[in-house]
């Protein structure tokens, strides 16, 4: 798997502070364009030929799945499990860096709502996606939330902010927020001690019994103590399996195709560095001076003191 790394400006929990992400080669690019959807992505001739040859004599009848050409995605991590920060992929930004979330001037931390404290999943998304605002989904008859596609992935090791990871798709659920579809995909980081075991949304009913319902209340709640009402859900809130996720992930692949090429997307940022086709890509020169405006790396600013309250209410 290609290699990245992340660069940081400004003070962390502060209004100027931003993740940059860079490439093995050390150039700028952004996690949003730049980095591929699936990990083989960009595999050089030879290793397509190799997996070529081996899915042509494999005997298993999930051999696509098995070389990682079905169900195995990179996943930009944006937050860690556990934590509040809301930070999330600057669409709107130059270079996409990550950065904390702000409402109404103030940075956003999500609420620990018994039992939940803070985010129950590392969180992030598929690069290459985008869920296009002008399309209805005819599924859950709601337009997309402008953002790529949301992953929550449900493995044992606790992922550093910006890290990039390898998952298996497992299922997805359909969250309607604010009259938005906003698709959270479940997934299995590839290098978990379980991830052998769970192939479909069913698996993680029976390793992991109890984190599924946890999610949907999670969802459903994490707004309540701002003053909002419950989210809803497509499908009477049940996750839809693995094949159904892939056609998903598929779909807002090829949206996401039609916004880097400036066919749509309004306020979106398409600023890439390894996209020469994108009318806007830009070279490194261009890259480096946008991430020399933003603030110098500095100490993290003191987390406010209620970020550590919880919130009590009935179901």
């Amino acid at each position: 798997m290609a290699s990245y790394s992340v660069e940081e400006r400004g003070c962390p929990n502060s209004l100027g502070y931003r993740l940059f992400f860079k490439n093995h080669k050390g150039q700028y690019i952004s996690p949003f364009h730049d980095i591929p959807i699936h990990p083989d992505a960009r595999k050089g001739w030879l290793s397509s030929l190799f997996s070529w040859v081996l899915h042509s004599f494999s005997s298993s009848p999930d051999r696509e799945s098995s070389l990682g050409q079905k169900d195995v995605f990179n996943m930009v991590v944006e937050i860690p499990r556990w934590t509040n920060a809301k930070m999330e992929i600057a669409t709107k930004d130059p270079l996409n860096p990550i950065k904390q979330d702000v409402k109404k001037g103030k940075l956003r931390y999500v609420a620990n709502v018994f039992p939940h404290k803070g985010y129950i999943w590392n969180y992030g998304a598929i690069p290459q996606t985008w869920e296009d605002p002008e399309h209805k989904d005819e599924n859950t008859s709601c337009c997309g939330d402008n953002d790529p596609i949301d992953v929550c992935e449900i493995g044992s090791k606790v992922c550093s902010r910006g890290e990039i990871i390898k998952v298996k798709v497992l299922g997805v659920l359909a969250l309607i927020d604010e009259a938005e579809t906003d698709w959270k995909v479940i997934a299995i980081n590839t290098e978990d001690p379980d991830a052998a075991k769970l192939n479909n949304i069913n698996d993680v009913r029976t390793l992991k019994p109890g984190y599924l319902e946890a999610t949907v209340d999670w969802f459903r709640r994490y707004k309540v103590p701002d003053g909002k009402p419950e989210n809803q859900f497509a499908f009477n809130g049940e996750f839809k399996d693995k094949d159904f996720s892939i056609k998903i992930i598929g779909d807002t692949h090829d949206y996401w195709k039609a916004l880097v090429n400036n066919k749509t997307g309004g306020e979106i940022c398409c600023t890439n560095t390894t996209l020469p086709d994108s009318p806007c890509h830009c070279d490194q020169t261009s890259a480096g001076a946008t991430v020399g405006e933003a603030p110098a790396s500095g100490p993290a600013d003191p987390i406010p003191p209620e970020v550590d309250r919880w919130y009590f209410y009935e179901k």
